[in-house]
């Protein structure tokens, strides 16, 4: 079945068309796009989407609308997540998305999103035989998923993600070290509350989706252009998650955009996205974790399929 997933997310728009196998889960790439877009640009403050900013995703939808299009897929989902959830006129940007672009918009509440999020990372992988934590850091928002076999547990949406921690705390360029121990602070306490101890002790092994994860797998192996093939499957140490930190906030935001293996735009919020990284580790008491580009995009694509 040939089907399209867009994830419309607080700092970035995606694509994905797949063809899915039903019977066995097995999902072909055929086409991956990504823009980063900024929905949730300025949400934590004002409560809601900013014109310019919805602006910005349109225009992406519409590309992506031209290209599910051009691949005949029978069915799509555009999964709408927590710059969505939290602002007002989130209900009213949802309705363009179906009415304008003629996709099915869903609003995921933090536990389907964790839900498509596990779905999707254990595609491709053989069942999980220990207590796995799948990690997907965000703008808005942080999942963390911790299941065994392919069935999600435990599982918790928290409100700590790349934009809202940046817009929150980083106020210069580069950022004071008074500000990057304040983020630190934030977002530990965060963690701690969201993931209860016993959830925490239990955790044996890590997989981290998503764009600060990924792109930490492409500045370490300094990737230009980036490699799906060399990310995907990739281990990261928790000491080189601190190393590329402690590199990255000495840069100023233009510094930091010629850094090899990081997408420019990704620039303005990688610094909040590596604190979450590390501080998610240290919470969870790993010294690393597994990098993966299998992610909500794969569970919805399987999802829509009727797989899982």
């Amino acid at each position: 079945m040939r089907v399209a997933v867009v994830d419309i997310g607080t700092n970035s728009t995606r694509l994905l068309i797949a063809d899915v196998e039903a019977g066995d889960g097995s999902v072909q790439e055929l086409l991956r796009l990504s823009q980063v877009t900024r929905l949730g640009e300025g949400v934590d403050t004002s409560g809601r989407l900013a014109g310019e900013a919805i602006e910005r995703v349109f225009r992406t939808l519409r590309e992506y609308r031209e290209a599910i299009d051009a691949h005949g897929c029978a069915a799509n989902l555009a999964v709408l997540t927590s710059a969505v959830r939290d602002a007002s006129n989130g209900a009213e940007f949802s309705q363009r998305v179906r009415e304008e672009i003629d996709l099915d918009a869903q609003v995921l509440s933090g536990d389907q999103e964790a839900q498509l999020t596990f779905l999707g990372a254990m595609a491709g992988r053989p069942p999980a035989s220990e207590p796995t934590a799948v990690v997907d850091i965000g703008g808005g928002s942080t999942e963390f998923v911790v299941g065994i076999g392919r069935k999600a547990g435990f599982h918790v949406s928290v409100p700590a993600g790349v934009v809202r921690m940046s817009e929150r705390h980083i106020h210069s360029d580069p950022p004071t070290s008074e500000e990057l121990q304040a983020l630190t602070e934030d977002a530990r306490a965060a963690f701690i509350a969201g993931l209860p101890s016993g959830e925490r002790s239990a955790i044996v092994k890590g997989i981290a989706v998503a764009g600060t994860a990924t792109s930490a797998a492409s500045m370490e192996q300094e990737l230009e252009p980036y490699d799906s093939e060399l990310v995907h499957g990739h281990t990261l140490l928790l000491a080189t998650v601190e190393l590329l930190l402690a590199r990255l906030a000495e840069m100023t935001e233009e510094e930091r955009r010629q850094v090899v293996g990081l997408h420019p735009d990704r620039a303005p919020t990688i610094i909040a996205g590596m604190i979450l990284l590390a501080e998610a580790l240290h919470v969870m008491e790993l010294e690393q974790v597994e990098v993966s580009e299998h992610d909500i995009l794969y569970g919805g694509a399987l999802r829509l399929a009727g797989v899982g």
